[in-house]
């Protein structure tokens, strides 16, 4: 019957590692004030009738922390890839020399900082709630094996273990948003 409390830690862990990319993925968005190629990955306009990436268009590259250079495959698609960058709301400004775009990424203002780290805070709580839920799953799943066998020692055991794993992951979460906030906060 240990075959449960392993199948329910699995799964919970599964769903736990897929809560924490999510929140990777995320927090790569919110930017910090540092040029990043990553910051126009969200970008997608229209090449020749279907929405595309802006990674599958043109190369993505920084000369500085302040600076981002697209350089497009085809001349013709600066003015299609300017306005998928203005159209993301992304707050930047592409400028067009005729051969690349070149994008100023301002510096931060103590209130955008602010911002930024609410809205990463709000993106970890989310994490932590993708993750409760993992637990809340494990558990249900654990409850539904003592119906079918497993002893009750072994149940709480089983929840025990689901409950240092949760913890475990929580405090991943925090990692992540702890280093996150330092970066958007630093000048």
């Amino acid at each position: 019957m240990h075959d449960a409390i392993d199948m329910a830690l699995e799964e919970a862990k599964e769903q736990m590692e897929k809560a924490l990319e999510r929140l990777s993925g995320e927090l790569r968005k919110v930017r910090a004030g540092k040029a990043h190629p990553s910051m126009l990955e969200g970008v997608k306009l229209d090449y020749y009738g279907s929405l595309t990436p802006i990674s599958q268009v043109a190369n993505v590259n920084t000369t500085d922390a302040r600076t981002i250079i697209v350089q497009p495959w085809e001349k013709a698609m600066l003015d299609e890839i300017a306005a998928g960058i203005i159209n993301a709301n992304l707050g930047l400004n592409p400028v067009n020399n005729g051969e690349v775009l070149i994008i100023n990424v301002p510096p931060l203002t103590e209130e955008r900082r602010t911002e930024l780290s609410k809205r990463a805070r709000a993106e970890g709580e989310s994490a932590r709630v993708s993750i409760r839920n993992a637990r809340k799953d494990a558990n249900d799943l654990l409850k539904s094996a003592k119906d079918d066998g497993l002893s009750e020692d072994m149940q709480k055991t089983g929840e025990g273990q689901v409950q240092d794993l949760t913890n475990k992951y929580i405090a991943k979460v925090e990692d992540m948003l702890n280093a996150k906030e330092a970066d958007i906060m630093t000048i």
